[in-house]
């Protein structure tokens, strides 16, 4: 049955999670910038995603965009909201306001239809929208998706998650994997808190095992030994395995570092030591690197990239970004190399689009992901990366 769906948000997780369901039911899209929008109804990606791209060029979707909150609520039966939801330190909690502003919209047109939350939340807010606005059509579903793979990961996903008291809204798993091109997909039903619970800590979890194999790292760094060998020699464990073990600056992007403090601040007054710590963890990986890259006295730093992912043009959060902080404070001069950015938004630092200009005007290189382009001054590179792997 053909559904009229709304996603707000012109994100990667809306964006994807759109196109996914455009191939199968009418979907609208609603943003507040008016670029996005006019690109969506262009055929053209507003962010750096291959499948994203390929997909709105050349299948057959049945998606538009408007930034018009009556053209795209009034009629829809499932509205799915895919806003960011920034980690804000004043308060210990996600800024979830965008959340609640799109609800609110919504009601005023369309109180009929299914609420889907896909941006990620405190653990408990989902009941709390439910009584704030005194409805029941409200549920959350987590998505588990990487920057530049939004749409693979949307077709090919691990799992799919529920989180709803209402049967017949259980049904809506159904919309998700029917646009997939993997078909033995792993379907969970769970109630609401449940499912904001299994975000935070699937992405907690991950974040430990950065930072277990960061402080690896350390440790070999100290005591001059092989990190690649350990690492190679403890990841033949099948239970550990030889995946998501990359020593880098430290966890960063969107999600990780903001669900980590999110979770923290859900365990106030709950005994716990890990969940600092992997908080913790994350800062002192950065204290101990920069202090290892001013022990090599260099007076010109160059900083290789500022992206978190080799498929991404996002570096919100980035783990570099608070390398960088630290380095400023040493008093330093700081090159960057980023071809990605269009407007130098870094105060008082100096962007340099040309590599070999960057190259040549470093005494010492910073990479959080190695690169082959930087061969060819490999003496100058410090980096932690032993596979050239995200």
């Amino acid at each position: 049955m053909l559904l009229k769906i709304t996603v707000v948000g012109i994100g990667y997780v809306g964006l994807a999670n759109a196109i996914l369901l455009a191939q199968n039911h009418s979907v609208t899209l609603i943003d507040l910038i008016s670029k996005k929008v006019d690109l969506i109804n262009e055929k053209k990606s507003p962010i750096k995603d291959s499948y994203i791209s390929k997909y709105l060029e050349s299948v057959k979707l049945n998606l538009d965009a408007t930034i018009d909150q009556n053209t795209a609520y009034k009629n829809s039966e499932l509205i799915i909201i895919a806003t960011p939801t920034d980690y804000d330190p004043a308060t210990n909690f996600f800024n979830t306001k965008s959340i609640e502003d799109s609800i609110e919209n919504i009601l005023k047109v369309n109180n009929k239809a299914i609420i889907l939350i896909k941006s990620t939340v405190p653990v408990g807010y989902t009941e709390s929208l439910k009584r704030k606005f005194n409805v029941s059509n409200i549920i959350f579903s987590p998505e588990f998706l990487r920057e530049g793979q939004a749409l693979y990961d949307c077709l090919y996903p691990t799992r799919i998650i529920i989180g709803s008291s209402e049967n017949d809204e259980k049904k809506l798993a159904k919309i998700f994997t029917e646009g997939a091109i993997k078909k033995e997909i792993p379907i969970l039903y769970t109630d609401p808190t449940e499912a904001e619970a299994i975000k935070l800590f699937s992405n907690t979890y991950l974040a430990m095992r950065v930072t277990f194999f960061n402080e690896l790292d350390t440790f070999a760094s100290k005591h001059e030994l092989s990190t690649k060998q350990i690492i190679d020699g403890v990841s033949l464990d099948p239970r550990i395995g030889n995946y998501y073990n990359n020593p880098s600056f430290g966890y960063g992007g969107y999600c990780l570092p903001k669900d980590t403090k999110q979770l923290l601040a859900n365990y106030k007054d709950i005994p716990n030591n890990i969940m600092q710590a992997i908080v913790d963890s994350n800062e002192t990986r950065k204290e101990f690197l920069v202090e290892e890259i001013i022990k090599t006295k260099a007076k010109v730093i160059g900083i290789y990239r500022l992206i978190m992912k080799s498929n991404s043009d996002n570096y919100r959060e980035s783990a570099i970004l608070g390398m960088i902080e630290r380095l400023k404070e040493k008093k330093v001069e700081i090159l960057i190399y980023e071809p990605q950015i269009s407007k130098n938004d870094l105060e008082g630092l100096q962007i340099v689009k040309n590599l070999n200009d960057f190259m040549d005007k470093s005494e010492i290189i910073i990479a959080n992901r190695y690169h082959s382009e930087l061969d060819i001054v490999k003496n100058k590179v410090y980096s932690r990366d032993i596979t050239n792997k995200d």
